[in-house]
């Protein structure tokens, strides 16, 4: 994984009413270390649709948690080419940590409306977003490594969030 993205599993806890589970607890230590939570945000996204690129140069940390759907989260790192890929779903609950100044975004690859909660570590600024965009099918995105492996079909090509998983 790039440095500083953590992935860190949710327990549910069941029983005959459903389940509960904490998704942001301050001494998660192993997660968000001594960062201060200071915003949470529920985004909605419709299937196969696609949010990407982005970025944060003033410090912001993203942490996503999928309650509903599946979405494909990548983060892009431009300094080497290496691209990290995360699926993360409503039935395997996760906290996904991405630190903002690699490039990220996410594509819904359920047949269902996702939901995911994300906190962030900086108020949004709506005069100054702290916010850098590139188009969800920039060419110039093309990881020399996915996941670490050199040897995925997709590697030293533009990325494609449409193209079938390597297996």
């Amino acid at each position: 994984m790039l440095a500083g993205i953590i992935i860190r599993p949710l327990k549910r806890i069941p029983d005959e009413r459903g389940f509960f589970t904490e998704i942001f607890r301050r001494d998660w230590k192993d997660i968000f270390e001594d960062e201060n939570i200071v915003q949470a945000n529920l985004s909605i996204t419709y299937p196969n649709i696609v949010r990407a690129w982005h970025k944060h140069e003033r410090g912001q940390v993203d942490y996503f948690v999928v309650i509903k759907g599946a979405l494909k989260v990548c983060a892009y790192d431009d300094a080497t080419g290496e691209l990290d890929e995360i699926v993360s779903t409503g039935e395997n609950l996760q906290v996904v940590k991405i630190p903002g100044h690699y490039w990220h975004g996410f594509k819904v690859v359920s047949n269902e409306t996702a939901q995911h909660v994300y906190f962030v570590n900086r108020l949004y600024d709506y005069a100054k977003p702290d916010e850098l965009r590139r188009p969800w099918n920039d060419s110039s995105i093309v990881p020399n490594s996915i996941n670490g492996k050199t040897d995925d079909p997709r590697v030293g090509k533009p990325w494609d969030w449409f193209l079938p998983p390597h297996k």
